[in-house]
């Protein structure tokens, strides 16, 4: 049951976003803050399927869940170059979801996959 870890460390990194994205200037609040925001609600929702899902479905809904990460980190990174956040905040928000990926990545493995560095 070590996807449901994954669960409340997802819930804090949002809870840390949420804030983060309320004090974006105006305009991007309601353009690059709801892509994140649309992002880590279908990760949550990702997360939540994953830990109801049987094995087969699983690696499937990680790679989903993966993909959302590197958008998120890309969006984090585009709101730090524009200055919209400082470094403090993008430093840990990135060390929130660089968390959540290594939880990830260890239940990828948990199931028995191999990435593609390991089948070359």
């Amino acid at each position: 049951m070590n996807q449901l870890i994954l669960i409340p460390k997802t819930e804090k990194y949002i809870e840390y976003m949420l804030i983060i994205l309320l004090k974006l200037p105006r305009t991007e609040k309601f353009s690059i803050g709801t892509e994140i925001k649309t992002s880590m609600y279908n990760m949550l929702r990702n997360v939540l399927l994953a830990s109801k899902s049987d094995k087969n479905k699983r690696l499937q809904i990680y790679n989903v869940i993966d993909t959302e990460i590197y958008f998120q980190r890309i969006c984090i990174r585009i709101m730090y170059n524009n200055k919209w956040i400082n470094e403090t905040k993008y430093k840990y928000s990135n060390e929130l979801l660089s968390e959540i990926g290594k939880m990830l990545g260890g239940l990828i493995k948990s199931l028995g996959v191999k990435s593609n560095a390991e089948n070359n």
